[in-house]
C-alpha cells in the first residue's frame, strides 16, 4: 500500500471513530431527554388531574351559576 492511501485510510478511520463517539454521545442525550419528558408528562397528568378536582370542588360553592346550556 502506498503512502498516500495509507494516509487517507488512516485520515478516514480517525472520522469514523470521531463519528461513533458523536453518535454515542447524541444516544445518550436522546435516552436523557426521552425519560425526563416522560416524567414532565407524568406530572402534567397529575397536576391537571388535581386542578379538574379543585375545580369540581369550587363548583358547588358558585352560587347563581348558569346552567350549561346558555
Amino acid at each position: 500500500m502506498d503512502k498516500e492511501t495509507e494516509e487517507r485510510l488512516i485520515a478516514a478511520e480517525t472520522k469514523l471513530s470521531y463519528m461513533e463517539d458523536f453518535v454515542n454521545q447524541l444516544q445518550a442525550v436522546t435516552v436523557e431527554h426521552t425519560n425526563l419528558i416522560e416524567k414532565l408528562r407524568e406530572e402534567n397528568r397529575i397536576l391537571a388531574q388535581k386542578l379538574r378536582d379543585i375545580s369540581e370542588q369550587v363548583e358547588g360553592d358558585i352560587p347563581n351559576r348558569r346552567p350549561p346550556h346558555y
